[in-house]
């Protein structure tokens, strides 16, 4: 569990850079240039406008948040009790998934719906 706790907080630590970072190119290029300006560069080919990636740089900051909340989640479910539990059938996650994906909630196959989702 000390392991898991470990990586949920190095994940945590990134996606928290990266939303910050995010956040702060977005407002960067709003004080950098007037609403409605257009880029005309080599490799913005046509001009992309200015307003377009500053909403792309707040959505992923928005993303990155979204995963933040996640990891939180798992970081309760960890002094609960409860992590590695499987929020929808209540059978336990197996170690390679929360390996591969620490914060997650459901097991495999809950959260592909289950073989009668298939069909």
């Amino acid at each position: 569990m000390a392991r898991q706790r470990e990586l949920l907080l190095a994940e945590r630590n990134n996606y928290m850079r990266q939303a910050e970072e995010l956040k702060a190119q977005a407002e960067a290029l709003a004080l950098e240039h007037e609403p409605g300006d257009v880029q005309f560069d080599e490799e913005g080919g046509e001009g992309g406008t200015v307003s377009v990636d500053r909403e792309i740089d707040l959505h992923l900051s928005a993303q990155a948040r979204a995963a933040i909340e996640e990891i939180d989640a798992a970081l309760a479910k960890i002094a609960d009790g409860t992590y590695g539990v499987c929020e929808n059938c209540g059978e336990p996650i197996p170690v390679a998934r929360l390996e591969a994906l620490p914060h997650a909630r459901l097991c495999v196959s809950c959260k592909s719906g289950g073989l009668t989702a298939r069909r």
